[in-house]
């Protein structure tokens, strides 16, 4: 099985999945199975980073993204580089991962809100697939904070 059977997959849309944990033989099949782009927001300090993830990525010839998110201090410039990145990449094939689709999915809600692709129900419905944020109140927090941008700049 490739990257579906990925830990906490989920198939966002027709060209963007998510999930935790990617192992090496799943990374290794991303370009057969039509990916262009992998977003990975894991630090390389944890203990579910892949050892040499970006190249095995690269060999394929698919674009790799780091953008690691300290579990415990999100930021807005980390949440501002996925948004970038998901912008720049638009209509390719993406999949975005971290350990356990938490980043993920908080930081895929915000940019599916502020991009209109996703309302804020739909948004927390994706994230309550996966955990509560709630349950990490530095990620509540973030997410209330950064939800208050996003309202503030539609205006």
């Amino acid at each position: 099985m490739g990257v579906e059977g990925s830990y906490n997959f989920h198939r966002v849309s027709t060209r963007t999945t998510t999930s935790g944990v990617v192992g090496v033989e799943r990374l290794g099949q991303l370009g057969s199975e039509g990916y262009d782009t992998v977003i990975n927001l894991l630090p390389d300090s944890s203990e579910y980073a892949i050892a040499g993830e970006a190249d095995i990525v690269g060999e394929q010839g698919l674009n790799y993204i780091y953008i690691p998110v300290d579990f415990a201090a999100p930021t807005g410039a980390d949440l501002g580089a996925f948004s970038a990145e998901m912008s720049a990449h638009g209509g390719k094939m993406i999949h975005v991962h971290c350990a356990a689709n938490f980043r993920v999915s908080a930081f895929y809600g915000l940019y599916a809100v502020a991009t209109g692709l996703q309302c804020t129900s739909d948004a927390d419905d994706l994230m309550r697939l996966f955990w509560d944020p709630a349950d990490h109140p530095v990620w509540a927090t973030f997410i209330t904070e950064q939800r208050a941008l996003i309202g503030r700049q539609s205006r």
